[in-house]
C-alpha cells in the first residue's frame, strides 16, 4: 500500500474548509510524522548524509518510507531492540533506520536513484509490495534463501516478496482495504443489526446508505453522502479500481507472472461498470474524487459520511476521535487489494549475512505481533492465533501522569491485540488480490488512473468506449502475448 499522498484541496474555491475538532484531531495523528528521521535524536541532514555516516560507523542501514504509528513508532523501536541485542552480545552490528521523505513515488524515486548511482550505501530497503519485481529484475536487491520465508507467514502476503521463482524480499507489514462504518447512524435510521460481515455486498451497503438518509441525517449534523473513498488521481485511484475490477470478475488477473499484460476489453468493461456503480454521485461524497487518504479519512472522522474504505491504521487513528460505538469495521464487500511493505537487502550491500539476520528479527514472530499491536496489519499467522506470543519491545503508551488520558485509545481483545485483528483482518488479509505483478508496474498505474479520471468528466465516455481505449493504452505501455 502507498500512504501519505499529502495534498491539500487548495487554499481557496468551494472546496476550502475549516476541519472541525475530530477532523483536525485525525489529521493531527495521520500528518504529523516525521519527516526524516534516523532515531530519536531528531538531527537533520538529508537521507543520503545519514546514510554515510551510518555506513561510516558500522550501521546495518536500513531505509523506509515513514512510519504511520508515527515518531519513534514501533519501527523504530523494532530497531532499537535490535541493537540492545547487540550491546548485550557485545558483537555485531548496530542499524540505524533512515526515514525518507515525501510520498510514496517520490520514496520510489529516492531508492531507484540512491541504489542505481550509489548515491547512498543503504542495506536494506523497505518496499513497497508493487516495487518488489521491478527492484529485483534491475538487480537491485539480492535473492534471499527461501527459508527466510517460512510457512507462519500469511500465503497471500508471502506472495508479494517473491518474482521470478526467486524470494527477494520479506514481508514486514501488510495492508488490506477495509470497510469503515458509523454503528451509531445505523442505530439512529433503525437499523438494529450493525454488525456487517463477511457476506456483506456492495448492494446491502447501499441499501444501508439509503436508509440512513432517509431517516433524516443532513448537513445539520455533519452528514452529507453515505461513504467516502480515495479517488484523487494517484495510487489510491488504482486500487479502488483494481477492488472494483477483481470484484466484478474473481478471475480477472491484467499480468502473468512474466508481467505481461493479459486483460481483454471485454473484462475491462465489467470492471469499469463495478466502479461506477460504487462510486456514482448518489452514495459518494464528492470530495471523494480529490480525496487521499488522510482526508478520507479526516472526512469519516468529521462525520460527513457513514461509511469509509480504508486501511488498517484508521483502526487506531479513528479511535482516537471515536468512541467504539461511533466506529464498526467490517471486510470490504467483495475483493479488497493487499499492500503492505517487504524488507529486502540491497545488490550493492557489504553486510549480506547481517541484513539477513536483521531481516530475520524485524520479521520475527514477536516483531510481528508488536507490529499488530501498534496498528500495522501482521503478517504473521502466529500474530493473530498463538495467545502465547506477546510483545516485549514496545507496549502501548501509557499515561504521563497519574489519572492522565491514555493516548491508546484502540480497543483489545483480552490477549492484547487490536480487537478486530483475528476475525476481521486476518481473513480479509488471506483473502485479499494483489494489484497487477510487473517490473513495469509505474506504468501500468499511471495509465490505468489517467484513463480511469475520465469516469468522472463532466461527460465521461460510456463502458465499452473507455475499456476499449484502456485496453488499447496497457496494451502499449507493458509487453504482452
Amino acid at each position: 500500500m502507498r500512504h501519505g499522498r499529502q495534498r491539500g484541496r487548495g487554499t481557496s474555491g468551494p472546496y476550502r474548509r475549516t476541519p472541525s475538532r475530530a477532523l483536525a484531531a485525525v489529521l493531527l495523528a495521520v500528518l504529523a510524522l516525521p519527516a526524516c528521521t534516523a532515531g530519536d535524536d531528531g538531527g537533520s541532514g538529508t537521507a543520503g548524509q545519514q546514510a554515510d555516516a551510518a555506513v561510516a560507523e558500522g550501521d546495518i542501514v536500513v531505509a523506509s518510507g515513514r512510519d504511520v504509528t508515527g515518531k519513534g513508532g514501533i519501527r523504530q523501536k523494532l530497531i532499537e531492540q535490535w541493537n540492545r541485542q547487540q550491546e548485550e552480545k557485545g558483537s555485531g552490528p548496530r542499524a540505524r533506520l533512515v526515514e525518507l521523505p515525501g510520498s510514496a513515488d517520490q520514496q520510489r524515486s529516492q531508492l531507484l536513484g540512491a541504489l542505481q548511482s550509489g548515491s547512498a550505501e543503504y542495506d536494506v530497503v523497505n518496499l513497497d509490495v508493487t516495487w518488489v519485481p521491478e527492484f529485483a529484475d534491475a538487480g537491485l536487491v539480492q535473492p534471499l534463501p527461501d527459508e527466510l520465508l517460512d510457512g507462519d507467514f500469511i500465503p497471500s502476503v508471502a506472495a508479494t516478496a517473491r518474482w521470478g521463482g526467486k524470494t527477494y524480499a520479506i514481508p514486514f507489514n501488510s495492508d488490506v482495504g477495509l470497510l469503515f462504518y458509523r454503528p451509531d447512524y445505523l442505530k439512529k435510521a433503525g437499523v438494529t443489526d450493525t454488525q456487517l460481515g463477511a457476506g456483506t455486498d456492495w448492494s446491502t451497503v447501499q441499501r444501508l446508505i439509503g436508509t440512513v438518509g432517509d431517516a433524516g441525517r443532513s448537513a445539520a449534523d455533519g452528514y452529507e453522502k453515505g461513504w467516502t473513498t480515495q479517488l484523487a488521481p494517484y495510487e489510491g485511484l488504482t486500487v479502488n479500481g483494481i477492488e472494483a475490477f477483481a470484484s466484478a470478475d474473481e478471475g480477472l488477473s491484467l499480468t502473468d507472472g512474466a508481467g505481461r499484460y493479459t486483460g481483454s476489453a471485454a473484462k475491462l468493461e465489467a470492471g469499469l461498470k463495478e466502479l461506477r456503480e460504487r462510486t456514482q454521485a448518489p452514495y459518494t461524497l464528492g470530495d471523494a474524487g480529490r480525496s487521499d487518504e488522510a482526508e478520507s479519512l479526516g472526512d469519516f472522522a468529521d462525520g460527513r459520511t457513514a461509511f469509509l474504505r480504508h486501511w488498517p491504521y484508521a483502526y487506531r487513528t479513528l479511535h482516537q476521535s471515536l468512541t467504539d460505538q461511533q466506529l464498526g469495521v467490517a471486510p470490504l464487500p467483495g475483493r479488497a487489494v493487499l499492500g503492505g511493505q517487504n524488507l529486502a537487502v540491497t545488490k550493492a550491500s557489504k553486510r549480506g549475512p547481517a541484513a539477513q539476520a536483521l531481516i530475520r528479527f524485524l520479521t520475527g514472530q514477536e516483531s510481528e505481533r508488536c507490529l499488530l499491536d501498534a496498528g500495522f496489519a501482521a503478517t504473521r499467522l502466529s500474530a493473530y492465533n498463538d495467545n502465547a506470543l506477546t510483545c516485549r519491545v514496545a507496549k502501548p503508551p501509557v499515561p504521563a501522569a497519574p489519572n492522565a488520558e491514555s493516548t491508546d485509545r484502540m480497543p483489545r481483545d483480552e490477549h492484547g491485540r487490536p480487537k478486530y485483528a483475528r476475525d476481521t483482518l486476518l481473513p480479509a488479509l488471506q483473502n485479499a488480490v494483489q494489484r497487477p505483478r510487473t517490473p513495469l508496474y509505474g506504468a501500468f498505474t499511471q495509465t490505468f488512473t489517467t484513463q480511469l479520471r475520465r469516469l468522472y468528466a463532466d461527460k465521461p465516455p460510456s463502458d465499452k468506449q473507455l475499456a476499449n481505449d484502456l485496453h488499447a493504452k496497457l496494451k502499449s505501455a507493458l509487453p504482452h502475448p
